[in-house]
């Protein structure tokens, strides 16, 4: 495989997708190259998912009296391709025959409409910082976002389906990608009115590495310092939620503070809490965001969750605040830390790993530690996790997956600890679904279904729509529970995962009335809040027509795929 565009040799070997006259499927069968790879022949196995599509689609349309194009737009195309993905991978999604003919039988076997959904991991940006979602968007929209390749497989990998850059969220094919995407003028959109999500938690990011005065880039050597390279700070955090709630007169969205540790950083926690009253913490290890000294000239650093000298003193005074807001913010001591997602290094807790963990719950009993992307190692793309399950490398008798295994282990005997499954559940349900599968399996066995929240780190990814369908239909397969002991992922279990655990976190009653976002929201945006979210002046008055292009794109997909294909 290439790193290089494609010569004329190769592209005579070569036709592109959107004309080449193959089967468009709603899923695709076969890799497709952006011209910077040689794309490798369909594989046996995607040769089969494609014969059997469009042998399922022949006979359901003309049962249905209709084309088969149009069939394959309609949900009954997508239960067609699942079906047909059932049959050769082995049975992962919950499926039946009559939903390929009867649009309710499939609304019907996805989520319900009763189904409470959390969801305690969700980003926008701020008008100044728009652009930071663009990589994590194209390397879910696939090769329609415009990019030359997939940001987050430098190498070239192929995925479970023979893909080097598959399609997470087909909605979001042929959608420009822009920074646009992730002001809070589109997250309403996305969240509220195109997904089932009853509780929105949005979250933000401790800065890292700040680049002040045209100086090389450098850790903060502050907060005041890093509020410069948030993606959202503590303020327009609580300004987004405070503006969703009051708009639709119910509690509809939670916010994070951020988690900037150590004793330097004491007084900034004790300010987010006067000023911005937020509803849970979140923290990066592996950011620059622990400031240890009173030295006004040294940088922060990174931290670990068991440091009784940096972490312990934020622990405290978050443990002795808890008992005097409990009542207004339940979720007050809930501790949320980015781990996983990180490029092979030693293997550190500053930098992900779970080795920390233990320590802190045990010392804490008060707080509730959560660890986002159920600190997974493999950083987006999940071909190193693919590997380590065939490999046959075994930890506690499961395959042992960098580092969810051993994190799912190590923190087995406290209930304190919780798994959430942001990017995650993501970048494995579509693109790797036997990931998926022992990695739902691994934290069910080892922690149990009361201790697995759901998260979709949107709206990088579009919607969370897509994701919520993708769990509620998931099924672990029943052969890979018998020879790993893996408990079935029941209806039972997925309701907790998708949102009644976190309601118990957050002292949420999933049995009150969730009032609608309204539609003109828009309208409803006073100056002041344009202003604390930095939008630019055309943000607002041009997302309406957006919003036109995006139902008018979405109504009948082409599942057009763009790039180069094999003769």
């Amino acid at each position: 495989m290439s790193d290089t565009w494609l010569d004329e040799t190769q592209l005579a070997e070569c036709v592109r997708a959107d004309e080449s006259g193959t089967f468009q499927s709603p899923i695709p069968t076969r890799m497709i190259s952006n011209g910077e790879y040689m794309p490798a022949p369909q594989t046996k196995k995607q040769k089969q998912v494609e014969m059997r599509i469009q042998e399922l689609s022949e006979t359901a349309s003309r049962k249905l009296g209709m084309d088969r194009r149009r069939f394959l737009t309609s949900t009954g195309g997508m239960a067609a391709a699942f079906l047909a993905m059932n049959e050769v991978f082995g049975r992962l999604f919950n499926v039946n025959p009559i939903e390929m003919f009867e649009p309710e039988a499939y609304a019907q076997a996805g989520a319900p409409r009763d189904l409470f959904v959390f969801d305690d991991q969700l980003h926008m940006v701020r008008g100044t910082q728009g652009a930071a979602g663009m990589a994590l968007r194209a390397a879910s929209q696939g090769p329609s976002s415009g990019e030359a390749r997939n940001p987050m497989n430098p190498r070239n990998l192929r995925d479970e389906r023979g893909d080097v850059w598959g399609v997470w969220n087909p909605a979001l094919v042929g959608l420009p990608n822009k920074p646009e995407n992730f002001l809070i003028t589109q997250f309403i959109k996305d969240v509220y009115l195109d997904s089932q999500v009853n509780i929105a938690l949005l979250s933000n990011v401790t800065a890292s590495v700040i680049n002040l005065n045209n100086e090389p880039p450098r850790p903060p050597r502050n907060v005041k310092e890093a509020m410069s390279g948030e993606v959202l700070t503590a303020a327009q955090t609580a300004a987004a939620r405070n503006f969703v709630n009051e708009i639709s007169g119910s509690t509809r969205m939670l916010a994070h503070g951020l988690l900037y540790v150590g004793r330097g950083n004491l007084e900034y926690i004790q300010q987010q809490v006067d000023e911005h009253k937020p509803d849970s913490w979140k923290g990066y290890n592996v950011s620059n965001a622990a400031k240890v000294d009173d030295d006004p000239l040294s940088p922060m650093r990174q931290w670990r969750h068991d440091d009784e000298k940096v972490a312990y003193p934020t622990f405290e005074l978050i443990n002795k605040l808890y008992p005097k807001l409990k009542a207004q913010k339940p979720g007050f001591n809930n501790i949320c830390v980015h781990k996983g997602l990180s490029p092979a290094e030693p293997v550190r807790p500053e930098i992900g790993h779970p080795a920390d963990l233990p320590k802190a719950a045990k010392d804490w009993p008060g707080l509730n530690f959560i660890t986002y992307h159920a600190c997974i190692q493999a950083a987006f793309f999940l071909y190193d996790a693919l590997q380590d399950v065939k490999s046959g490398r075994l930890r506690e008798g499961v395959p042992d997956i960098k580092w969810t295994t051993e994190y799912a282990i190590l923190v087995r005997p406290y209930r304190n600890t919780y798994a959430e499954l942001g990017t995650t559940w993501a970048s494995s349900i579509v693109t790797f679904p036997t990931v998926a599968a022992h990695l739902m399996g691994q934290l069910m066995k080892f922690m149990g279904p009361d201790r697995i929240v759901f998260g979709s780190d949107s709206v990088w990814y579009g919607s969370p729509q897509w994701q919520i369908d993708a769990m509620w239909r998931f099924q672990i397969p029943e052969d890979l529970r018998k020879k790993y002991g893996y408990p079935e992922l029941t209806e039972d279990a997925k309701r907790k995962i998708l949102g009644l655990n976190s309601a118990r976190l957050y002292g949420i009653n999933p049995r009150q009335q969730f009032k609608p976002v309204p539609k003109d929201y828009e309208k409803r945006m006073t100056p002041e809040l344009k202003r604390i979210m930095e939008l630019p002046g055309s943000t607002a008055d041009n997302m309406s027509r957006i919003k036109e292009q995006y139902i008018a794109l979405g109504v009948e997909p082409s599942h057009a795929r763009y790039g180069w294909i094999r003769r």
